[in-house]
């Protein structure tokens, strides 16, 4: 088993993957304007709007334009509220209030184009929203699920002076900054992928934001996954460097187990047991004797057991 990244397993196995940082392994290939687009919407979802004037004026010095920024902290109302909306739609205002005092330049850009007339927005945000994340009916809140189908995935979506994928993009970043919404964000990476962004720009979302330190790193610091001490109690079953921590093993929850790159580790048979394992960052790769070999990726929120 060669795992590259950060898994987390349940007391059942009582084990969890991570790894070394994103730098280490990994290469963002966002773009410059991609990465100002995720920084900004991230920080207007954790309301700092000083850290977030900064973020918008690079935004702007790299080329990003004001309607770009302004559609993406417009649409964020819909995932983190009204009022961090508003306040960085503010932000925005005073940012050009400055810019143009300090006779910068700024590119306006182009807003969106009118909607047609016999435009149905229930039906384009329908075919949207089961695009991105398969057909869904909330029929426990019918009007929640209007508002989700014709509005959000409607008349915003439908609005063209962003991308989809840019969409997706920004939503990522907002949600990353978000505690307490582990399953949109989940559904929204994978949305993201098939919004036309791949695999390896949607892990660079999170990259670009642990850069900023507007997220906790792989390991270490802040991090709800610890790398823990030298793995040598068990370094025997370990092909490469490896980790552990306990996380309150003692009663019954996991350890997680720290792998950098290449290590493998070659001990998962346990007899009578089970194993849950739970992509929760980056990839990595799992094999049975005589099998073909599965990979993880957290993109996906990849679940598997193993016996």
């Amino acid at each position: 088993m060669n795992i590259l990244k950060k898994l987390f397993v349940t007391s059942l196995a009582t084990l969890a993957f991570a790894s070394v940082s994103y730098g280490q392994i990994m290469k963002n290939v966002l773009t410059i304007q991609q990465r100002d687009m995720a920084i900004i919407a991230c920080l207007e979802a954790k309301g700092d709007l000083a850290k977030l004037s900064k973020a918008i004026n690079k935004g702007l010095d790299d080329g990003l334009s004001v309607n770009q920024v302004k559609e993406a902290l417009s649409q964020l109302y819909a995932y983190t509220g009204f009022p961090r909306s508003l306040n960085a739609l503010g932000t925005l205002q005073k940012v050009l209030d400055q810019r143009k005092e300090l006779g910068k330049k700024t590119v306006e850009g182009k807003d969106a184009s009118p909607l047609p007339k016999n435009f149905n927005a229930l039906k384009v945000g329908t075919e949207v929203q089961t695009k991105l994340f398969g057909k869904f009916n909330y029929a426990f809140a019918p009007a929640t699920d209007y508002y989700l189908k014709a509005h959000l995935f409607g008349d915003i979506f439908a609005r063209n002076n962003l991308t989809m994928q840019e969409r997706e993009l920004v939503t990522v970043a907002a949600l990353s900054g978000m505690d307490g919404v582990h399953p949109q964000l989940a559904s929204h990476k994978a949305g993201a992928v098939k919004a036309g962004l791949t695999e390896q720009q949607v892990e660079s979302i999170a990259m670009t934001l642990q850069d900023a330190k507007l997220i906790p790193g792989m390991y270490g610091g802040d991090s709800p996954w610890p790398r823990g001490v030298p793995n040598d109690g068990f370094a025997k079953y370990f092909i490469g460097k490896s980790y552990l921590a306990p996380m309150d093993a003692e009663n019954g929850g996991p350890i997680n187990v720290t792998f950098e790159p290449r290590c493998r580790n070659n001990w998962h048979v346990h007899h009578n047991q089970v194993q849950v394992l739970i992509a929760v960052s980056g990839r990595g790769w799992y094999v049975e004797e005589g099998k073909e070999p599965l990979e993880i990726c957290s993109a996906w929120g990849f679940v598997f057991r193993c016996l």
